[in-house]
């Protein structure tokens, strides 16, 4: 059996326990485990090789430096929730929120090896096509790509992805030993000289499906 074809046979979700832990250690275990869409009652899913962290209010990164607000509120909420918001009037991003219930943190999912429905991923909904006829290496490789590929936005923000009725959640995947991984400054993050150049970029080493 293929690689792909033992990690999709385990299908075990994440319970909160996973995410109600330190943010850095949840975004390193992220590597590796898999995302998940039921979409019209058909699986899409893919298997993480890139995140990125952002850890509480003093992290100048992050959408909680100011405080609470209205769109980053679910931040604030309990764990192995959703937060997704909108950029650029035009993209979606999916962050997966950790540590205990009143403290804003969150890992942004950047890129997915697509496993399965990838057909599904490339298709057209109505008028609106979500990543078209590209090929696989294109189609979940960056935070507003994967979202578009998996048809997930502001609906799903907040929402429990631990939920038994979950239409988004994560499962177990095949981990990802250190000697595979690696870690760097975030992209394209604004803030003091600790926000850019923090290492809270987690990768998996030489994939080609992490962004570029």
């Amino acid at each position: 059996m293929s690689l792909k074809g033992c990690e999709l046979a385990t299908m075990t979700r994440l319970h909160r326990d996973f995410f109600a832990r330190d943010t850095l250690a949840v975004a390193r275990d992220l590597l590796g485990q898999r995302l998940v869409r039921v979409l019209d009652g058909a699986r899409l899913s893919g298997r993480i090789v890139e995140v990125e962290a952002y850890v509480g209010e003093e992290d100048q990164a992050c959408h909680a430096r100011c405080g609470r607000t209205e769109r980053n509120a679910p931040m604030y909420g309990p764990p192995g929730h959703a937060y997704v918001y909108f950029i650029y009037g035009m993209h979606h991003c999916l962050n997966v929120v950790t540590e205990e219930e009143g403290y804003p943190a969150a890992v942004l999912i950047r890129a997915l090896e697509p496993l399965e429905g990838i057909e599904r991923m490339r298709s057209f909904r109505g008028m609106r096509t979500r990543r078209g006829a590209r090929p696989d290496v294109q189609l979940t490789s960056g935070p507003a790509r994967l979202c578009q590929a998996l048809d997930i936005d502001r609906r799903f923000d907040g929402a429990d992805l631990c939920a038994p009725d979950a239409r988004v959640f994560l499962e177990e995947g095949i981990p990802i030993p250190d000697d595979a991984a690696a870690t760097g400054p975030r992209i394209g993050v604004r803030g003091d000289e600790v926000a850019v150049t923090v290492p809270w970029r987690f990768t998996v080493r030489d994939s080609r499906y992490v962004s570029r």
